[in-house]
């Protein structure tokens, strides 16, 4: 065999072995589905690391190379991509470098859950702690018309935040939200009722306790309007059980708990309580301003819900005593 022959066979001998390397290291692995989240600070060896250990690429020194032959070798954003076995080596730096989803966890808070509630929400979503978030939740300042606590002032939606975000910013989101309510509009239409700001969320939590559903909002919130235009308690089992740190179907009145006096006893005072009694969302806020407040052409200061599942509304006692008795 001549000396050239030789090194010929060599030469393709070398030339199928790069083929079958590359091959071996670019074409899709076949493997399945796979979510990697990159996170503020991860490093590409890191990222490819754990594609070659879920199977996405086979070997994560050559898929560092690939990066770096694209230019791509140190910014990849944060976010969450998406991968699967069918993509090659140089799709999967694609996917990479187009961008992942971004990382957000959605938080829900409901209308009517008291800032105990939240901070418990919070907790279990994963972000912050619950050190740090009752700590922040005492920052009153952060709500221009809170009073002493920022219960009524955190509204209530579902928000998308950072797995990171610092309980602080939790806080100050859910209070700029809130403070999105209180237009100029709004407040005067409240001013003219003969209520200021912290007055209206006071009494917008109480309907909100106190509805079964949105549409009996401005009917309770009219009743209750009327109750304080002639002096006459506002009557609220929710405002009790607040006061007393308890839910509602806790409360007990054989035990005398409707005759404690707190400054949420709406039986035994005849004022507001100093603060809404939970955090109200935009339908009972609006109910104060487009109240109902007359049944039959009378002033409504009585209901009661009846088993019916209905809401039964009088201007008069006897026929709230009669409602009671026959829907109760």
């Amino acid at each position: 065999m001549s000396l050239f022959l030789a090194w010929a066979m060599i030469v393709v001998f070398l030339i199928a072995l790069v083929v079958n390397l590359y091959r071996h290291y670019t074409v899709p692995t076949g493997a399945g589905k796979y979510t990697l989240e990159v996170k503020p600070g991860t490093t590409v060896s890191s990222i490819a690391r754990e594609l070659q250990e879920h199977d996405i690429v086979r070997n994560a020194d050559v898929f560092r190379l690939v990066l770096r032959q694209r230019g791509k070798s140190s910014n990849i954003q944060e976010g969450i991509y998406e991968f699967n076995g069918e993509q090659s080596i140089f799709e999967v730096a694609e996917t990479l470098e187009r961008g992942g989803k971004p990382r957000v966890v959605n938080v829900t808070i409901p209308e009517g859950r008291r800032v105990k509630d939240i901070i418990e929400i919070f907790v279990k979503s994963g972000i912050s702690n619950r050190t740090a978030l009752t700590e922040a939740f005492r920052q009153v300042n952060v709500a221009r018309y809170a009073k002493g606590s920022l219960e009524g002032f955190l509204f209530p939606a579902t928000y998308p935040f950072r797995p990171e975000a610092t309980a602080e910013e939790v806080v100050k989101t859910l209070a700029a939200r809130m403070e999105r309510e209180f237009t100029e509009e709004r407040i005067e239409k409240v001013k003219a009722l003969g209520l200021d700001v912290h007055d209206w969320v006071v009494l917008a939590s109480i309907v909100q306790a106190e509805a079964a559903n949105t549409s009996e909002m401005p009917l309770i919130a009219g009743l209750f309007l009327n109750r304080i235009k002639i002096g006459m308690p506002l009557q609220s089992d929710p405002t009790i059980a607040y006061g007393l740190g308890k839910d509602l179907p806790e409360l007990d009145r054989s035990a005398g708990d409707f005759q404690r006096d707190t400054p949420y006893n709406s039986y035994t005072r005849r004022e507001l309580p100093p603060t809404p009694i939970n955090n109200p969302g935009e339908a009972a806020l609006l109910s104060i301003i487009n109240n109902e407040r007359l049944i039959n052409g009378r002033p409504a200061l009585y209901f009661v819900h009846g088993r019916d599942r209905k809401i039964h509304v009088n201007s008069d006692f006897q026929s709230h005593l009669r409602d009671v008795e026959r829907y109760r």
